[in-house]
């Protein structure tokens, strides 16, 4: 089933109308419309915002797994990555950037975050 598809089952299961639930997205209710007729495809935020809003993994969103029930692992994970991603637009970049680095250079970015964190306390 593809993405559009599952987006559409999704709200009509959870009871939204589309313009509804385009508004609880943040987005248009045209733009909601494409992102069902499979005309366009959702941003990561706007994808991490569906994958919340439906208590579904993003994996399960692209078609990944078919289990559309999450863990408590995966929920959590999914409430950290909105959050990030509403704090920080960019973080589709950096993660698009960190794909060319090593092991070695991403535990060295690792460690710099657990430095500034430390900072912080």
């Amino acid at each position: 089933m593809s993405l559009g598809r599952k987006i559409k089952q999704l709200r009509d299961r959870e009871g939204y109308q589309q313009k509804d639930f385009a508004t609880k997205l943040g987005v248009s209710n045209v733009v909601l419309s494409r992102y069902e007729s499979d005309e366009r495809k959702p941003d990561y935020d706007t994808l991490l915002k569906i994958a919340d809003l439906f208590e579904v993994s993003v994996d399960y969103l692209l078609g990944r797994t078919e289990k559309t029930e999450l863990n408590e692992d995966e929920r959590t994970r999914n409430h950290y990555m909105s959050k990030i991603s509403s704090e920080f637009p960019d973080m589709e970049l950096m993660f698009d950037e960190m794909e060319s680095l090593s092991a070695e250079d991403m535990q060295e970015v690792y460690e710099y975050i657990k430095f500034k964190k430390s900072q912080k306390r």
